[in-house]
């Protein structure tokens, strides 16, 4: 979990928007845009992933090119005592193909989001999940097309600009 004692400045946000652009971008090049010494940006990192501000860098895949064509969401029920949920939640993220468990209020306990070749493929997770202990239900929503998904959060923007010149933001397109 980030630290709330070291709010983010204007240094840090810029990186942090950078790295969200792009993720492969170089020390130097940051350095450049924010202005400051490749040295001072190597220690902003460390600080910033020390505090669990920055949590890793990944590489996007393509899921229609890993065969993962098949995009669904999956409410889950479970019932019992919490040791029990807790542990249906827990089997939940032991399944390759689950990419996102969430722990949700409402009817259902959990919110999962999945990656799968096909609608028989769902059929066998789905399967899979109603074998963990205390899960009761599933209710599936298959995903017909996808307009808009996204790892990038919505940072607020620096008070000031880079004192490198205008903003930039190397291969914008990449997340």
């Amino acid at each position: 979990m980030a630290s709330t004692d070291h709010p983010l400045d204007d240094i840090d946000l810029q990186i942090l928007h950078l790295l969200q652009a792009n993720a492969r971008v170089s020390q130097a090049e940051v350095a450049r845009a924010v202005g400051l010494a490749p040295s001072a940006i190597l220690e902003r990192l460390r600080k910033l992933e020390h505090r669990g501000v920055l949590k890793g860098y990944v590489a996007l895949v393509d899921p229609h090119a890993a065969d993962l064509r098949q995009l669904a969401f999956v409410a889950v029920r479970t019932r019992g005592p919490v040791d029990i949920t807790d542990a249906a939640g827990s089997a939940l993220t032991t399944l390759p193909e689950v990419l996102e468990v969430h722990h949700v209020a409402g009817e259902d306990c959990y919110l999962v989001k999945l990656r799968a070749r096909d609608a028989q493929h769902v059929g066998h997770l789905l399967r899979q999940m109603q074998t963990f202990p205390g899960v009761v239900s599933t209710r599936t929503t298959i995903v017909l097309d996808t307009l808009k998904e996204t790892l990038r959060l919505p940072l607020p923007q620096p008070q000031s600009q880079p004192l490198g010149g205008a903003e930039r933001t190397p291969q914008e397109g990449a997340a």
